[in-house]
């Protein structure tokens, strides 16, 4: 069985509040709405009753008769447990002197009610005269988050039926405002995986940025021009069409790993929109060959190309795709969207960049003549077009 990953449970939600008991109902409340959802199973919480004990609570006149918390404990210590009177020696030896009740009359509950406890006057009161029992039962921990008492509830998800994300969402529509309303003052939290994947989603969102805006500064200065990087970096949001039907086809769950192998598609997929970009360049001749013209023969030139070095990349991670061990599980995903996002890119780079480019060369954005031929980029040469 899958041990638990970095992300956490996948439920894991907090409540808070001043009140113990107030937790402990709600949190019963949510795990018995949990226990609706198909796939949802482990469910517990963390605020675990202990065993059950009898409480000793004195009686308003107790006082007046001379007792108190301390001495009626002390009473019941010794006669139950017993107290060291002391020792005594025969010969060589010591011997101890323990003095309790005898054991038929500390085994049950009624011994302890029958318990005769010695006022300070002298005089023998019953235990009932000064102190009533109440059974009770209390917490084994109590969890603090920030100093305000917490409960959290968990849960495990069968992802094959169920979706985890989902429901969460949909206990914070349906049930959450219901559960709040019935208790004033109740915090309520989502930490575990679905704490765990925002925090990475937006590391993952700055990071793309960062990438883009790299990508960017790279190609502006290598093709000399600040719109032909934009046709370059336009196939990038078409590899998320892969991406999509690559994990409709393989039964798989859009994750973190498949939002970050989308991430890495950003510096992948440009690699032939590059040469792409040049080889329209190369196939433009001004006052002969019209860009509308130019870019259909470039794209026909670099086709081959294109699809050799995406297939070859797809075969190399073909192994990986279909490994079916335990351990290769949380990779398939990102394996998958790297793979099925380059075919896509492959097949629609050669419409994608053609035409955004012949358009923008309409819309007088992007002048061909600032860009250098494609064998004077990078160290190409003519055989490798």
């Amino acid at each position: 069985e899958p041990a638990l990953g970095p992300a956490g449970r996948a439920i894991e939600m907090r409540l808070q509040h001043e009140d113990f008991s107030v937790l402990d109902k709600a949190a019963d409340d949510l795990q018995a709405w949990l226990a609706r959802y198909r796939g949802v199973f482990n469910i517990a919480d963390d605020l675990d009753l202990g065993r059950p004990e009898m409480r000793i609570i004195l009686r308003n006149g107790a006082s007046g008769l001379g007792f108190d918390a301390r001495g009626v404990s002390e009473q019941l210590r010794a006669g139950f447990l017993g107290v060291d009177a002391g020792e005594v020696r025969i010969g060589d030896e010591a011997y101890e002197i323990d003095l309790r009740l005898s054991t038929f009359d500390r085994d049950t509950l009624s011994d302890l009610e029958n318990f005769t406890l010695l006022a300070p006057n002298g005089s023998l009161v019953p235990f009932g005269v000064v102190a009533e029992l109440v059974p009770a039962r209390d917490y084994t921990v109590m969890q603090q988050v920030n100093g305000v008492p917490t409960v959290t509830v968990t849960g495990d998800v069968d992802t094959v039926v169920a979706n985890a994300d989902e429901i969460v969402r949909d206990i914070e529509a349906q049930f959450m405002p219901e559960l709040l309303a019935r208790h004033p003052g109740l915090g309520f939290d989502v930490q575990g995986q679905n704490a765990e994947a925002a925090t990475t989603i937006n590391s993952m969102v700055n990071g793309l940025l960062l990438g883009l805006i790299g990508i960017y500064l790279v190609l502006s200065f290598q093709l000399r021009s600040y719109v032909a990087p934009v046709v370059v970096m336009v196939i990038i949001p078409f590899a998320l069409i892969g991406v999509v039907f690559g994990h409709m086809a393989l039964g798989l769950n859009l994750s973190l790993p498949s939002m970050l192998g989308f991430v890495s598609l950003a510096g992948i997929v440009v690699n032939d929109s590059i040469l792409l970009v040049n080889f329209i360049k190369s196939e433009h001749e001004p006052g002969v060959t019209s860009v509308a013209e130019a870019a259909p023969k470039a794209a026909l030139a670099r086709s081959r190309a294109i699809l050799l070095t995406s297939v070859t990349t797809v075969v190399g991670v073909l192994p990986l795709l279909t490994e079916t061990s335990l351990q290769a599980q949380v990779l398939i995903p990102l394996v998958a969207s790297i793979a099925f996002g380059l075919l896509a890119t492959t097949l629609l780079i050669l419409l994608v960049v053609p035409s955004a480019y012949a358009i923008l060369d309409d819309l007088g954005l992007v002048h061909l003549d600032e860009i250098e031929p494609a064998d004077q980029i990078g160290g190409l040469n003519s055989p490798a077009r």
